[in-house]
């Protein structure tokens, strides 16, 4: 049911079509690099500890390897790699989200996983506290921010999982760097 509101005294508004300024959504934050990230909850499967890896041969280097996770398969994606930044360092802290994404073309989901230096906590962040994605002085991609948000005095950086994720542009970047490989290799074996 749809009401009309009268918001001091000015005129009538659905409230349906009014975006719920203190409404909250609920972000997983981690450290990567020293940074504070967060990804939706809402994509997030499970947290585990990092084991048990498969390097897979020419992958993008941004892959890590895949985990059998109760039987299927999962790709692993280092973010600081995926960043343009050094490989993350394995510690005894370092763990792996699973976070479900969906294909470009809809309705296809598939769990990947996401190393991470350290995982922190599950907040609550109003929309009212979200800022746009900057226009400049981002280390990474804008089409890789949701959004950013400052708590507790510190600015956390709100991930679009899909676009991080996006398993299309990963394998893109698998055959550049394949056919670099290639290109490389082919003078080589002539001599």
């Amino acid at each position: 049911m749809n009401a009309l509101v009268t918001i001091q005294g000015k005129s009538s508004v659905n409230v349906a079509t009014v975006p719920a300024l203190n409404e909250q959504k609920q972000y997983l934050t981690f450290l990567l690099g020293g940074e504070m990230f967060s990804i939706g909850i809402l994509s997030i499967r499970e947290i585990i500890w990092y084991s048990n890896l498969t390097e897979v041969p020419m992958m993008p280097t941004c892959i890590r390897g895949v985990i059998n996770l109760r039987g299927a398969v999962v790709p692993v994606v280092d973010l600081s790699n995926r960043f343009g930044k050094p490989a993350t360092p394995v510690t005894k802290n370092t763990c792996i989200i699973i976070a479900e994404i969906e294909s470009p073309t809809g309705g296809d989901r598939q769990n990947m996983g996401v190393v991470v230096d350290a995982v922190q906590a599950v907040l609550e962040i109003p929309a009212r506290e979200i800022e746009p994605t900057p226009a400049f002085g981002a280390r990474i991609r804008g089409d890789f921010i949701e959004g950013i948000a400052k708590v507790n005095g510190k600015f956390v950086i709100l991930l679009n999982v899909n676009s991080v994720l996006s398993r299309e542009e990963i394998g893109a970047m698998g055959q550049v760097a394949e056919s670099a490989r290639m290109a490389v290799m082919a003078p080589l074996s002539l001599t």
